[in-house]
Formats: C-alpha cells, sequence, structure tokens
C-alpha cells in the first residue's frame, strides 16, 4: 500500500485559485516585503483580487499597532490598493494588556516598538517589581541571539514573571538576512521553565480579530471554506491556518526558501516535496512568489 502523502500543487501564479476564495489573510513580512523593500508582484495580485471582489486582511506578527505598520508599509511601497486592512500582535498585545490581568511590566525589546503601550492602563516596572515581562524582540537583532538573554531570564524564571511574547516569529528575513525574534526568547524561556504567553499567529485571538474585520466588509460572517491564509512560514502561517480549519498558500521564497531548494533552482527536484513530508503541517498549495 502507497503512503507517500500526494504533492503540494505549486502554482504559477495566484489567478489560479483566487477566484475559490472571498477573503484572504496575508501574511506581512516574507510575502508583501522582505524587510527593507516591498515586492511589487505581490501587491500587483492581491490589488487585482479586491478588484474582483476580494477581501483582504493583513495579519502580522508585528508587535505594534496596525497605524503603525500602515506607515512601514508606505515607506516600502507597499501598495495600499493591496490590502483592506490590518491585524497584528501588537493590536491582541494591547487588548491582552488593557484587561487588568497585570499592573506593572518589564518591556524586552527594542525602541522602535514603544508605541505598542501608548495609552494603556498598565506600569512600565523594573523585572523585579513587574507582573509580566513583555517581550517585543531582542533589543539589538543585529549583533545579539536568544543566549545573549540566559542570565536575565534565569532571574526571571526566579521570580516566577510570565512572559508575554508580542511576536511568535522565531526568525524573518531583513534583505537576505535572517534576525531573530521575539518568538525565540519566549521560546528559550519555555525550555527553562517559564510561563509564556502569545498574541499573534498561529494562536485563535489575531485570526478572530482578522475574521472580524473581514465580517465587517462582508456585512456576514465569512466562510472558512473560503478564506485562504497567505505566507511564508510553517510554524505560524501554516500551522495557523490549520487551527482555523481554512486553506493556506504557502509562499517559498521566504524564510524557508534554502530549506526548499530555491536558491539553486532545484524546487522541482524533490527537495520541497521532502521539505513538506517533513513539516508538521502541510499547505493547501504552494508558490514561488506571490504574484497573479
Amino acid at each position: 500500500m502507497n503512503t507517500t502523502p500526494s504533492p503540494v500543487p505549486v502554482l504559477d501564479g495566484f489567478a489560479a485559485c483566487a477566484a475559490d476564495y472571498d477573503v484572504v489573510l496575508c501574511d506581512i513580512w516574507g510575502v508583501l516585503h522582505n524587510g527593507l523593500k516591498a515586492y511589487a508582484s505581490a501587491s500587483d495580485a492581491l490589488t487585482r483580487y479586491r478588484a474582483q471582489g476580494g477581501k483582504v486582511i493583513l495579519v502580522s506578527n508585528a508587535p505594534r499597532p496596525a497605524l503603525d505598520v500602515v506607515g512601514l508599509l508606505d515607506g516600502m511601497g507597499v501598495a495600499r490598493s493591496a490590502y483592506d486592512g490590518i491585524v497584528t500582535s501588537g493590536d491582541v498585545t494591547r487588548a491582552m494588556l488593557s484587561d487588568g490581568s497585570w499592573k506593572r511590566y518589564f518591556w524586552l525589546g527594542p525602541q522602535r516598538d514603544g508605541g505598542l503601550f501608548d495609552g494603556l492602563p498598565i506600569e512600565a516596572a523594573p523585572l523585579q517589581s513587574a507582573d509580566v515581562i513583555v517581550c517585543t524582540g531582542l533589543f539589538d537583532d543585529r549583533t545579539e541571539t536568544p543566549d545573549t538573554y540566559r542570565e536575565f531570564l534565569a532571574e526571571a524564571l526566579a521570580l516566577q514573571v510570565p512572559m508575554l511574547c508580542a511576536n511568535p516569529d522565531i526568525l524573518v528575513e531583513r534583505g537576505g538576512d535572517l534576525i531573530y525574534c521575539a518568538g525565540a526568547i519566549a521560546g528559550l524561556y519555555e525550555t527553562m521553565g517559564g510561563t509564556t504567553h502569545y498574541s499573534g499567529k498561529p494562536y485563535a485571538p489575531v485570526y478572530h480579530a482578522a475574521l472580524d474585520v473581514a465580517a465587517s466588509l462582508l456585512k456576514r460572517k465569512p466562510e472558512l471554506s473560503r478564506t485562504l491564509m497567505i505566507g511564508d512560514a510553517i510554524r505560524t502561517d501554516v500551522a495557523g491556518a490549520h487551527a482555523m480549519g481554512c486553506d493556506s498558500l504557502f509562499v517559498l521564497r521566504g524564510i524557508h526558501m534554502h530549506e526548499v531548494g530555491l536558491e539553486t533552482g532545484a524546487l522541482h527536484d524533490g527537495t520541497f516535496q521532502d521539505f513538506i513530508n517533513r513539516s508538521a503541517f502541510r499547505p493547501t498549495c504552494a508558490i514561488d512568489t506571490l504574484a497573479w
């Protein structure tokens, strides 16, 4: 009996499946830009999809409010015609910090994420008196690694301070380089025995928030069978789609491009399918880069 899984279809363009979906939940970093500049073909594909009546909600693990992300996308050249709305892990983090569970927080992350805390009813505090560590990333992701924080995490563990991870990504690409994100620190804290909470993909709250935005645009509840998640990360985008019960389009030229053989042009030599067969979650279909 043949137990080999069927191959994941690799599409020539998004047009091949776009008509099957009313709503697209689209990752940002790795799909619409590489951290430095936009991918014009991705903006074009989503703009064409919207022109046919589809709704696009960008779903990002950016530890910032959605309004802050709009400015960043503008600066990199992502077309506003490519999306209807944005939901970020930062939005979900702000909601969690506003519910009264914690009164004082210690912030671990770069200064560029400071807008996350604007107007929140919670006070900054030293680690020794904090109710929660809010991790938005490394202080300096150009030179540091998660191991840089082992001593700090050991102290936090001794104090039994939980961590709220505002960006569950472990790695992202920035102009061809891979850099560590908050998820890498949270994962290390977990292995050390620390308590962690997550606010972004692949966890349900950020998807529910995105579907609520889609519902407001459609004037009805979106059908999951006609909802597509587009992303470049198996662990967050594809896993999140699987958990929500919707299809996924896996963008190959992103965080996993070296693992699937794209740098050698070997997409069809079996390397990609072997990678998928080893992965915990299988996408519905795949595409080299998001393009119409």
